[in-house]
């Protein structure tokens, strides 16, 4: 019998090998591989087989080997499984009967031979017949509901008993938090509020609760499919499952490791770099060292510097990220960089002129400023917006962008000391001396209390108008809040008109439609109209 198999066989090989030379011979180059058939039986995978056998698609194989698998099972003798080898490929035997061939075109990637790949199928085929005589012995089948039987009790019993415990630890818990709340105190003020620490308390304990309900669950099951032969594959597959996703987990974490301690040294070494450079601008910044590093420009130089450090630090420490290398990790990288490219342009022009006001030094906080229409004191000059109080009370915050592209009047940079200018304009009639109105200006402006007399107040003829000249008195106040200057605005003008008053001169323009009957000017003697003062004799 084993003679007449062992000859059969090698004429089927023979003939494979002239049948698979004469295709190889027509064939062309580029046709595509047979599809691949898995040999099952009971339940249990026995073989993958990928190629062709004299002209036998990997269907056709497994049709005949589970065939005569099944027709040697149906037999109540003894089964042995053996393994031959005929030429470059393998033969399984099945109580002196064959099974099926292992030829080197069936090897899967994680196989490193043919008589590897042989020994396991032989292997899982002994399996199968040991199976296959317990699923006919009605002992081990009663053996095996008897266990079945016990671990569904042992499992409810361990169900029973994790509720039980649950309770009793977050009554246990409950006692120890209140304890220690009573105790944890700041004069009379509880630290810890129980009202809101035995939820969360009570959601970690079911979660925990929860996870090894599932985990009991998992291993009764995997127990009792395990017991019985059809079932067993599935229990096997789901005991392996598990272990491998332990494995993974642990030799993940374990594998992680030396990056993370990369990652940590990088850290630290970036951390320790913007401690050094945060101390070397500060000494830079006392005077005399870098002129356009102040005060005022060393919080930001220290932002940006320690900004650019870290940048630099999370470009090198990414390739050391757990899973920065996945698809995932790479994609998620992407939507964020796409993200703030879209929505960051307006931001990014903000900072810029933030880093142009606070680098060139337009605006500093304290100093009066008018900024389009809209004056007043400049209390925080920020990285996107710049924040002013108006004479009104009012608090405005203006984007830098628009600083940056309006006309700024800085009424606070140029005056001499501390202060700030004020200025008033008045139109006066032709028929007025000059002098006269400049006079009377001149003490509107000493009259108001809050304007400096050193510097002196100035009046300005800005314009000779054909109805009236135009008077502008400039003068320095003391330094204060933006609602005293609205204030010293209003005493100021209060004066003018009381001093214009008192000597009879109206600040009503004239507008006329024609000429007068007498010319509108001043005579020589009326230059000198109180309280205007008569030019001292230079001595």
């Amino acid at each position: 019998m084993r003679i007449r198999a062992y000859l059969w066989s090698l004429m089927v090989l023979l003939l494979c090998c002239v049948c698979t030379a004469k295709a190889a011979d027509t064939a062309d180059a580029t046709s595509a591989a047979p599809a691949t058939a898995e040999l099952k039986v009971a339940n249990r995978s026995i073989m993958v087989f990928r190629g062709n056998l004299l002209g036998e698609s990997p269907e056709i194989r497994v049709a005949r080997a589970k065939a005569a698998i099944d027709e040697a099972l149906e037999g109540h003798a003894e089964l042995t499984v053996t393994v031959d080898s005929v030429q470059n490929s393998y033969m399984v035997l099945l109580a002196d009967r064959r099974a099926f061939f292992v030829t080197p075109n069936d090897l899967g990637p994680d196989d490193s031979s043919v008589h590897e790949a042989a020994q396991q199928a032989a292997e899982r085929l002994r399996q199968v017949v040991v199976e296959s005589q317990e699923a006919r012995s009605l002992r081990f089948l009663l053996v095996a509901a008897a266990a079945a039987s016990i671990a569904t009790l042992i499992y409810l019993a361990l169900l029973r008993a994790l509720h039980w415990m649950r309770g009793k630890l977050l009554a246990v818990l409950v006692r120890v938090m209140n304890r220690h709340a009573e105790s944890l105190k700041i004069g009379h003020t509880p630290l810890i509020d129980t009202g809101f620490l035995f939820p969360l308390i009570r959601r970690v304990a079911s979660l925990l609760y929860w996870i090894l309900v599932l985990l009991a669950s998992y291993e009764w099951l995997s127990f009792v499919l395990a017991r019985f032969p059809y079932t067993r594959p599935w229990g096997e597959s789901l005991n392996s499952y598990l272990l491998e996703l332990a494995t993974y987990l642990l030799t993940g974490m374990v594998n992680a490791i030396p990056g993370l301690a990369v990652v940590m040294a990088i850290f630290f070494i970036a951390r320790g770099i913007s401690a050094f450079s945060r101390r070397l601008l500060q000494r830079l910044s006392r005077p005399g060292a870098i002129p356009w590093l102040t005060q005022e420009t060393l919080i930001p130089t220290e932002r940006l510097t320690s900004l650019a450090i870290w940048l630099f630090a999370i470009a090198m420490a990414y390739p050391y990220f757990p899973g920065s290398g996945t698809d995932a990790f790479k994609g998620l990288s992407v939507l964020i960089g796409l993200m703030i490219s879209l929505g960051a342009s307006s931001v990014v022009g903000q900072a810029a002129s933030g880093l142009i006001l606070t680098y060139t030094r337009t605006l500093r906080p304290g100093e009066f400023v008018r900024i389009g229409e809209h004056e007043g004191t400049v209390s925080v000059v920020g990285m996107f917006t710049t924040t002013i109080v108006t004479g009104l009370g009012e608090v405005l915050t203006i984007p830098n962008s628009t600083i940056t592209g309006a006309v700024t009047k800085n009424y606070s940079r140029t005056v001499q000391g501390a202060g700030y200018v004020v200025d008033t304009t008045v139109t006066i009639g032709y028929d007025t001396p000059w002098r006269q109105v400049e006079a009377m200006l001149l003490e509107a402006a000493r009259r108001t209390e809050g304007i400096l007399q050193r510097p002196k107040p100035h009046v300005f003829q800005t314009a000779l108008s054909d109805f009236y000249p135009e008077y502008r008195l400039v003068a320095q106040a003391v330094p204060s809040g933006p609602q005293p200057r609205a204030e010293l605005l209003s005493m100021l003008h209060a004066n003018i008109q009381d001093v214009f008053n008192e000597y009879g001169v109206q600040i009503m323009s004239p507008h006329y439609l024609g000429d007068p009957r007498e010319p509108k000017w001043v005579p020589r003697e009326q230059w000198y109209q109180a309280p205007a003062q008569l030019p001292k004799d230079p001595e």
